[in-house]
């Protein structure tokens, strides 16, 4: 069995927002009896702006890794969840400090350990003796961005605490459902190449992260300027001195959802989405295809995508640059295949070379 061709990254470093085209070709029309039309939308339009300024902020003290920041916005726009796989020292936690920093969000952190309890990560009920009763104390779930680092450092018992909240957005402590804060997203980090002391996540939890991103070394030159802001002084521990500036915040967010929730596909482009989907179905190199929740999921990131460039409607291009992040995750890789080198990034390359693009 050949080795699938490499993987390419998705193009998500592109600049943002290059032109408002609001009018599609007419293959990309809901109806070819007149151009779609999109009004106006003023809140929209300020929340792209806000979004976009975002990833120049991000870059003030994460350099060269822009594609992930675009990334970890389209969840917050998905409201969903992202697995950020890159090797120690990549900055990750620093990138998701970062980001809440910029938007205004409250954000917590949890080192998952192999001790670590699920009440630790949900919040418990504590007896008060001066009231005779229970009460419930909140754990670092109750949050806008939660990082879970190295989440698979921690047992199957303490991960599956994790299920309802990114499903479901609540907590269910001794038969009582709480609501988490909206936004509520779940940034979780794991190392690729360090198996010793791990528990890997299973099929049913990594499906409930929309995106899987990996976190690159950065090339010579970005990772002469990461040394270079050392030398200077720079201090990751303090981003108000970096000059990091707080540009939007949940109101943004909240426009820009909306926004995004309007952006129109074409009959035909959805009929591709759906293709990606089922061809992985039937790839000799995989056990496991994507599944419809893979399909719907591939859908909700092509639109905030297409809406970040500056688009009203989404072409087979915004398809192309989510399918990786979206999907890699979701399909399974046979044991034989493995071991001759196949990867899931290069059977979905082979998936998107196969399924043709609707023009």
């Amino acid at each position: 069995m050949p080795a699938d061709p490499p993987a390419a990254e998705p193009t998500l470093e592109e600049p943002l927002v290059a032109a408002h085209d609001e009018t599609p070709p007419p293959a990309y029309q809901q109806s070819s009896d007149r151009p779609a039309e999109i009004a106006p939308d003023p809140r929209g339009d300020d929340a792209r702006d806000a979004l976009t300024r975002l990833r120049s902020e991000v870059a003030k003290v994460v350099i060269g890794q822009d594609a992930t920041v675009t990334g970890l916005v389209i969840a917050l726009l998905c409201r969903g969840h992202v697995l950020l796989e890159g090797v120690p020292g990549v900055a990750k936690t620093l990138l998701v400090r970062t980001l809440s920093h910029t938007l205004r969000l409250d954000h917590k952190r949890v080192q998952f350990t192999p001790d670590l309890m699920p009440g630790d990560v949900t919040g418990s009920l504590i007896y008060d003796a001066r009231t005779a009763e229970f009460s419930f104390r909140a754990g670092p779930v109750f949050t806008n961005l939660l990082l879970a680092d190295e989440i698979n450092r921690t047992p199957p018992k303490t991960q599956a605490s994790l299920l309802e909240a990114m499903e479901e957005r609540t907590v269910s402590v001794d038969g009582e459902s709480r609501q988490l804060p909206d936004p509520f997203v779940v940034c979780a980090t794991q190392n690729p190449i360090e198996y010793e002391g791990t528990y890997p996540l299973p099929e049913a939890q990594l499906d409930r992260f929309l995106l899987k991103l990996t976190v690159p070394l950065p090339s010579r030159d970005d990772e002469i300027r990461v040394v270079q802001a050392h030398n200077a002084g720079f201090d990751p521990r303090d981003l108000p001195a970096a000059g990091v500036q707080q540009v939007a915040g949940a109101d943004d967010l909240a426009a820009a959802r909306e926004a995004v929730r309007k952006v129109q596909i074409a009959d035909p482009v959805l009929g591709y989405v759906v293709d990606i989907c089922r061809q992985t179905r039937s790839s000799p190199s995989l056990s496991l295809g994507a599944s419809p929740r893979g399909a719907t999921a591939l859908l909700g990131t092509a639109k905030a995508w297409a809406w970040l460039s500056g688009r009203g409607y989404v072409t087979p291009d915004d398809v192309k640059a989510l399918a990786r992040p979206t999907l890699r995750h979701r399909v399974a890789v046979r044991p034989e295949a493995e071991l001759e080198g196949v990867t899931a990034d290069g059977v979905l390359d082979t998936v998107l070379a196969s399924v043709p693009a609707p023009r």
